[in-house]
């Protein structure tokens, strides 16, 4: 009688390294154009660079954090918290030793999350208010910045509500094209919005209004062709490096 030895097959490292990455390629946009925007708009400090690693393990961290909310099974994301919660914590804690100051943000930060944990909850999370409060927490990060740097919040309001009409458009394109694909209403809002971005943005600066009307036109011409995501997020890599271009020129 033979005896059958049962070995475990290693997991290949691609498929690690995949339990540690979230399949949201799209959020890379918005976690660092107004931290590249930011960051050039008020000068570089050393503190900047803990502010990154926090920013992106947080991001991480939160992600994680709203999946064990959502599936009801918090064990099954106990690495992923261990590990960015173990990266997040003291690199956050750098950046409030050399800015103190920056502690004015917890509580907004506090309420845009409970947002995310509300719908994450609900297991809504594709909710247009929670896309918004997402993009709230992305162009607060401005402020963040302006604060680490000694510089008055008031001078890259500007340059934060530029991003932050940008990322609400994408937000509102990006669902025409995808997710929302061929409902009218959607489409309207999307239209309706660009046409006061771009309104608002030549108001703030007309150095915007070229590439807000360049956003509108997409707004209105690409949602009526069937283009798969991986354009869809070409596109928009392009128009969120032209944004940046245009928001750093029109400082």
């Amino acid at each position: 009688m033979s005896t059958a030895v049962h070995t475990a097959r290693p997991v290949p490292a691609r498929r690690r390294l995949r339990r540690f990455l979230p399949p949201q390629h799209g959020a890379w946009a918005m976690l660092l154009l107004p931290y590249t925007a930011g960051v050039v708009l008020v000068g570089w400090r050393w503190s900047d660079l803990p502010l990154l690693g926090a920013w992106l393990a947080g991001y991480l961290f939160s992600y994680y954090a709203f999946q064990a909310v959502k599936s009801r099974r918090p064990r099954r994301y106990t690495d992923q918290l261990l590990v960015y919660g173990l990266l997040t914590a003291p690199l956050a804690a750098t950046v409030l030793a050399a800015r103190p100051a920056v502690l004015w943000y917890a509580p907004g930060y506090a309420v845009l999350l409970a947002v995310n944990a509300g719908y994450a909850w609900r297991r809504r999370e594709r909710a247009l208010l929670n896309d918004l409060a997402s993009v709230a927490q992305s162009c607060l990060l401005v402020f963040v910045l302006a604060t680490v740097a000694h510089v008055p919040p008031a001078e890259v309001v500007p340059a934060s509500v530029a991003l932050a009409l940008y990322l609400t458009g994408t937000v509102l394109y990006v669902k025409t094209m995808i997710r929302e694909r061929g409902d009218a209403r959607y489409l309207r809002l999307s239209i309706g919005f660009h046409a006061v971005a771009l309104a608002v943005a030549t108001w703030l600066d007309p150095l915007l209004a070229p590439v807000f009307l360049l956003l509108l036109a997409r707004a209105v011409a690409l949602p009526g062709r069937r283009l798969r995501p991986a354009p869809v997020g070409v596109i928009e890599i392009l128009c969120s490096l032209l944004v940046l271009a245009v928001v750093l020129v029109a400082r």
